[in-house]
This record gives C-alpha cells, structure tokens and sequence, in this order.
C-alpha cells in the first residue's frame, strides 16, 4: 500500500505545483498573443472563446516531464523509486505533445484556414511514426506484446500482429482525445479519469512505476481544469489533447489491458465515431441517394448536444458521469 500512498502522494504534490504556477503562465500565454481561432462551423456557439490563450497542454506536459524525470534521478539515490520503463510513455507524451504544438502554434499564425493548424496528412503521417517507433520499443526492448482478456486466466502472444495494432491503438486514441477537446473542462476531466483508472489496473498489477506516472498525469490534468473550468482562462489545444491520447494508448498497451480502454475511454471513442458515422453517411448518402444524410446535428457529438439545447456545464458534467462510470466498470472487468 505504500507504494500507492507514495503514488497519490506525487499526484498531489504535481497538482499543487502546478496550480501555483499555472496563473503566470497564462499570463505569459496572453503576452505571446497564443490566442484561440475558432473554426467558422463552430463560431455560431462559441464565438466568445476567441482570442483565449491555446497550448494549454504545456501547464500538463512540463510538470510531468520534470516530476517524472526527477523521479527517475531520484532512483539512483533511493534504488526502486521509479524505473526506467515509465520514459517510454514519457516520451511518448512528449513527442505528441511537440507535434501538437507545432499545430497549435500553426494555427494561431494563421498561415492556413481560419483555426487549422497543420494539413491532416502531414500530422497524420508523424502520428503514424511516431506510434510505429513506440511500438517497436515496447515489443523488443520491453518485451510487451500480448493481450489479456477479461476472465481469462492468461494472456495471448501476438507477436508481430502486436505492432500494428498498438499503432492504431496510440494514433487513435491521439486523435480520439483531440475531438473530445471542444467544450471547456471536457478533454481533461475524462483523460485524468481514464488515467486513474488505468493506474488502479497498473496497481493490481503490480506496476509501481506506471502507478506513479498515471497519477502523475491525474495531479497535471487536474490543475489544468482549475484554469480550464468554464469559463475557461486557457485551453488545453493539440499541444495537451494529442500528447495525453497517445500516452493514454501506451500505458493501456503496457499493461495488456487495452480490451478495455474503449471501455474507460468511452467519451473520447464516442466522439470519434460520431465524427466518422457523420462523414460516412454523409459521402455515401450523396453518392447513393442524391441527398446528404446525417444523423447528428454536429460533430463531434458534444456539438450534437449542444444543437439539442444542453449547456456546456451540462454537457461537461454528464459526459464526466459516464466516463467514471466506464472507467469503474473497465477495472471491474480486469478483476474478473
């Protein structure tokens, strides 16, 4: 148990950190004009969030990186303290969170369509390398590549079928947690629960240093949505949402349990296929039926939501609900 006091102990100590220089940052935020652009299809709803300070995710992704880091050096004095292995996940988040940047910073320059930072090819393609270099350092340097199903007493060896679908995995959940990053407090109230959830299933496990880097990640995010909570004072933008999907793909990987991650990621996989049912039935009804169909008002679907008349809060709240509930639920299953 010490090892999860010790744990929660980081996640706290994270989160004080943070807060406490959060403020100034933002502040230094608004100095360098890092203001939000919102796209046309949105401006009708959320017209009043321009000009608020973008590439939030740094407020998450610097404290991790040091606390992480530290914790690490730490290790050659108190052997045990932290490992090794938790830089894989590290770098993921910062590699992602270096491309998201590298969009966000596009956008707010403006240099292509109003908001849009990088085409979706380019991202898209270093999302991809990015993903295959994590998953090659997963199956040969840390020998993970195989899969644990619920109620099932073993694990299976896929060997190098692992390789492409811990790819899909990282660069799906990547853009997943991206299109769940439209309403304020959406994006980092749900990750910070998925993280929490896959730091019990890494306890259960016995994975101490991945414990420590879940609620790592909890503590950051945490004080993020104190700056984020609506009406927000910064967004989290790709530089946060594309870094915390692609992280939270990995720790599911190293824990064999990514069965259940569309479980205890239920928001952001709900946001993803609402977006690709609405372009798959708008493409296929012009193709077909000489008219487009689409069964949402908007996507992604906090945006359907919002055409129905739910507010932000409601909209935050009720989506946080349901992703507590998946997340208990997908612990639940890894029990069995």
């Amino acid at each position: 148990m010490r090892d999860a006091a010790f744990a929660l102990t980081i996640g706290a100590f994270t989160f004080v950190v943070t807060v406490i220089w959060g403020g100034p940052f933002v502040e230094v935020l608004r100095r360098l004009g890092a203001g939000k652009k919102v796209r046309a299809e949105i401006a009708d709803v959320h017209s009043e969030k321009v000009g608020t300070p973008t590439m939030g995710g740094l407020l998450i992704l610097i404290p991790v990186l040091l606390v992480t880091l530290g914790l690490n050096i730490a290790n050659l004095v108190v052997p045990s303290l932290s490992g090794r292995s938790i830089l894989v996940p590290l770098a993921v988040l910062i590699y992602f969170g270096g491309l998201g940047a590298l969009d966000d910073w596009e956008g707010i320059r403006g240099l292509r369509a109003l908001g849009e930072g990088l085409s979706a090819r380019v991202k898209f393609t270093l999302q991809v390398v990015g993903a295959l270099g994590t998953a090659l350092v997963l199956y040969f340097a840390l020998d993970v590549h195989s899969v644990a199903i619920p109620g099932i007493p073993f694990r299976f060896d896929l060997k190098l079928l692992y390789l492409p679908i811990a790819v899909v995995v990282i660069v799906g959940f990547s853009n997943a947690v991206n299109l769940t990053d439209g309403l304020d407090g959406l994006a980092g109230i749900i990750t910070a629960s998925a993280f929490a959830a896959y730091g019990m299933i890494a306890f259960l496990q016995g994975q101490v240093y991945l414990l420590q880097f879940c609620f790592t990640i909890v503590g950051a995010c945490f004080a993020f949505l104190w700056y984020n909570a609506l009406p927000a004072q910064l967004f989290m933008g790709d530089t946060g949402s594309l870094a915390l999907g692609a992280a939270l793909g990995t720790v599911a990987l190293m824990t064999g349990q990514w069965l259940v991650l569309p479980i205890v990621a239920i928001i952001p996989v709900a946001e993803a296929l609402s977006v690709i049912i609405q372009v798959a039935s708008s493409q296929l009804s012009r193709r077909y039926l000489g008219r487009d169909i689409r069964p949402f008002l908007r996507t992604p679907i906090h945006h359907h939501f919002e055409k129905l008349g739910w507010s932000e809060t409601q909209i935050v709240q009720r989506f946080w609900l349901i992703g507590i509930l998946a997340g208990l639920f997908g612990v639940a299953l890894v029990l069995l």
